[in-house]
């Protein structure tokens, strides 16, 4: 391709990885931007590309699932990350969980190894002119962000958590059990079984406990995403909440006791060789010592070495039903792409399906061909179209899930078929739009 089709993409998320992945696959030169390692945001640590913060898990697997569904779609538009997820992963009962760093490794080896991808390690500040793709996240630079507040009009903004991680050699095995709800899958989550008191101590103690001061962060505009709330906000709507939400004892068997816990605490593995569980649920804004202090306080954690603590960040996404194109293109700029978690698609695979359907749209742009824009019936389109849709008035951030996708018109009672019978209509209308683009743009 001439240079002048050279694609400029800012950002070396998983949106930003999948995006020049389709671009590059399909002949496109592509200027990756990625301020990393000479600039690091508040929550990102790693050298690598595709770092993960909040959770090591990409939802679950079955393809009946609203995450599984997406997964699948993005598998057959040839993504990156789901395979890389999968070479991968750790055990996680029915979730592709991976092990954070060998996965961004790998990603990040396969972006630099291909011979359409240049790299530029530094800051973009400003929009460049030409065809662009922003993908720096929900924690994009200052200036950055400032120069998207002045072609988006408005900045909306929010705060993401981030859980603890603990060894699980410091775990005391004689209360901790392994163990999934209702024996369904491996037995991949340790378990912390509460009896009544213990959970009231906690409760107690995790609602009283000092929350660690916002620092630089915008407090007037601050708003949890329900998604990755605190634990400790979670706790203060009420006393039973966290037995009804990450607590809850459904499925589960005390092995002191033979009974069902009155709380339960969930471990899941945070690398391939289990030597690292994250705390299911436990995304906190805690001071260290707070949370050393209390989640201490969780039978079979009384030792536990914390080897990271929780964090709290902020998050931004724009005003996407007004601003943006159903292929994630801009209404008013062309050539200028949004993707990631800053269209308002909540959750990893869901930022990672937006580079792919940016990549995949700006490459048509430049090739004069049709977009593809997939039909609601598919949970990519479904998206797709929530984060377009212009009626949207109060615009607020949206994960995969079944509740988002046309009804089926159809009474079934049983959940697992009628979210079955979902994903067999979603696979079908995908299977049949790809091939009316795929020969509508091979003509």
């Amino acid at each position: 391709m001439a240079e002048n089709n050279t694609v400029t993409v800012i950002g070396g998320g998983l949106a930003g990885c999948e995006a020049s992945w389709q671009l590059a696959q399909r002949g496109i030169k592509v200027n990756l931007f990625e301020m990393k390692p000479k600039k690091y945001t508040p929550a990102h640590k790693f050298r690598g590309f595709a770092e993960l913060v909040c959770s090591n898990s990409l939802k679950a697997s079955r393809i009946e699932s609203a995450a599984g569904l997406l997964k699948e779609e993005m598998h057959r538009l040839g993504s990156l990350i789901i395979p890389c997820a999968e070479e991968t992963s750790v055990e996680a009962g029915g979730a592709l969980a991976v092990d954070r760093e060998k996965f961004s490794l790998l990603v990040t080896e396969r972006i630099k190894s291909h011979e359409n991808i240049n790299i530029i390690s530094d800051e973009v500040s400003e929009i460049p002119q030409g065809n662009v793709i922003i993908a720096t996240g929900p924690l994009t630079s200052d200036s950055l962000a400032a120069d998207i507040e002045k072609i988006c009009g408005n900045r909306l903004s929010f705060f993401d958590a981030a859980a603890p991680i603990v060894t699980s050699d410091s775990l005391n095995k004689d209360i901790v059990f392994f163990a999934s709800r209702y024996d369904r899958g491996d037995a991949d989550y340790i378990n912390c079984p509460m009896n009544r008191e213990e959970y009231t101590r906690f409760y107690t103690e995790l609602i009283n406990a000092e929350s660690a001061e916002l620092k630089d962060f915008d407090k007037e505009s601050f708003k949890v995403y329900e998604g990755c709330m605190p634990v400790e906000v979670l706790a203060k709507r009420g006393e039973d909440t966290m037995r009804f939400g990450p607590l809850k004892p459904v499925g589960l068997t005390d092995k002191r006791t033979g009974k069902r816990p009155y709380a339960v605490v969930q471990l899941r593995k945070e690398n391939r060789e289990g030597t690292m569980y994250n705390l299911v649920g436990f995304q906190t804004n805690l001071k260290f010592g707070e949370q050393k202090r209390v989640f201490s306080m969780i039978p079979g954690l009384e030792n536990a070495e914390f080897v990271r603590f929780g964090v709290m960040h902020r998050n931004f996404f724009i005003d996407s039903p007004r601003l943006l194109k159903p292929t994630f293109e801009m209404k008013n700029r062309k050539g200028l792409f949004f993707a990631g978690q800053m269209t308002g698609v909540e959750g990893y695979i869901e930022s990672a399906m937006s580079g792919i359907m940016a990549g995949i749209n700006m490459y048509c742009r430049i090739a004069g061909k049709n977009p593809l824009v997939l039909p609601r019936e598919t949970m990519t389109g479904a998206l797709t179209s929530y984060i377009s849709d212009e009626f949207i008035t109060d615009f607020q951030p949206m994960g995969c899930n079944m509740g988002i996708l046309p009804d089926l018109n159809v009474r079934i009672k049983d959940k697992k078929l009628k979210y079955g019978a979902y994903a067999e209509r979603a696979l079908k209308a995908f299977d049949e739009c790809l091939e009316r683009f795929n020969n509508e743009n091979n003509s």
